[in-house]
């Protein structure tokens, strides 16, 4: 599997979640809705496990494969969470979110090669990258809970199921943030000799993490409710810029994170 047949698994895929998220608001059978979501969500793996048979590694080295793994973790996560909680727009923003990441991989497509530089070839280096894309998915659909709530709030109805909804999404997703980023260390200690150097992707990382952090002690504190909730998206931003944006800085061109 290469990166050339890409197209014909991620057009499937995208048309199943788009066809679940919309039907979701009409009268036909959830049964149906579900069927739909994850005969997706295989189609996509099934692209995921050939690439990764092809390429004779882990698909996460380049910035494309990664957000093959945000998609997928993000159309999971939020059928998941569909089923448990009941909110048709977390099902359709979800998919959506997928399927606007699947695009970006087909209209920006990347070289991907089979080799993986020294540092790369780590037992760390699965379970960082999973860690760490399993937690933007969760953070990314406590996002999209969180301008629900503002939209709510604003209007005198605030949704304290949705608040328990976006408390348990940060919360493991701050989690596996924190797991990835301790996995990290270690791995930065075997490959480099130290377990942290303050690079560009480091520095906001540690700022990401501490806008959550915030977030969640504001939470639990009951202060100021509405700066609260808008905390979740900038933490957000920050996440981005952390994963995609740091990668545009001069400073950063130096940076032991940029392997492309």
């Amino acid at each position: 599997m290469t990166w050339n047949e890409f197209v014909w698994f991620a057009l499937p895929a995208m048309l199943l979640w788009i066809a679940a998220g919309t039907l979701v608001y009409t009268k036909i059978q959830r049964r149906l809705i579900d069927l739909l979501m994850l005969a997706g969500i295989a189609v996509f793996v099934l692209f995921i496990v050939g690439m990764w048979i092809s390429l004779e590694r882990p698909p996460m080295r380049t910035m494309g494969e990664t957000r093959l793994w945000y998609s997928f973790f993000l159309s999971v996560i939020g059928f998941l969470t569909y089923k448990n909680w009941k909110y048709n727009w977390l099902l359709s923003f979800s998919s959506l979110m997928a399927c606007v990441f699947v695009c970006i991989n087909l209209f920006k497509p990347e070289i991907h090669s089979k080799n993986l530089m020294p540092a790369l070839q780590s037992i760390w280096f699965v379970p960082h990258v999973t860690s760490y894309i399993l937690s933007y998915a969760l953070l990314g659909a406590a996002t999209i809970a969180s301008f629900i709530q503002i939209k709510k709030q604003s209007k005198g109805l605030a949704d304290q199921k949705l608040y328990q909804l976006m408390d348990n999404l940060v919360y493991a997703g701050f989690g596996f943030l924190m797991l990835g980023l301790l996995m990290g260390c270690v791995w930065a200690k075997e490959a480099w000799g130290h377990y942290w150097s303050w690079d560009p992707k480091e520095t906001w990382a540690f700022i990401t993490a501490a806008a959550y952090l915030m977030y969640i002690h504001m939470r639990l504190r009951r202060w100021h409710p509405t700066f609260t909730l808008w905390l979740l998206p900038i933490a957000f931003i920050l996440l981005m810029i952390t994963w995609i944006g740091v990668n545009y800085l001069p400073s950063a061109q130096g940076s032991i994170h940029v392997y492309s």
